[in-house]
């Protein structure tokens, strides 16, 4: 079962993804006496790689599928 309503998920997921976004005009300036310093691109990418996860929980669990599920077969045999 998901965490997360996948509502949720996906805002997150897109709010990290616009992260990125951010992080790719630059990792940090200065103006004036102020400055701003975005986070590490590695903790972006996990992030995205955490909710990108929970997003497809939620996708999965909405389908009907889950990760254990598995389809057996088996075949009568005389002996």
């Amino acid at each position: 079962m998901p965490l997360y309503t996948h509502e949720v998920a996906q805002a997150h997921l897109e709010s990290w993804l616009a992260a990125e976004l951010a992080l790719s005009t630059g990792q940090s300036y200065t103006i004036g006496t102020r400055s701003l310093t975005r986070v590490d691109i590695t903790d972006v990418m996990d992030q995205i790689k955490y909710w990108q996860k929970q997003v497809n929980e939620c996708v999965r669990e909405a389908s009907g599928l889950s990760k254990r599920s598995r389809v057996r077969r088996y075949v009568p045999t005389d002996l």
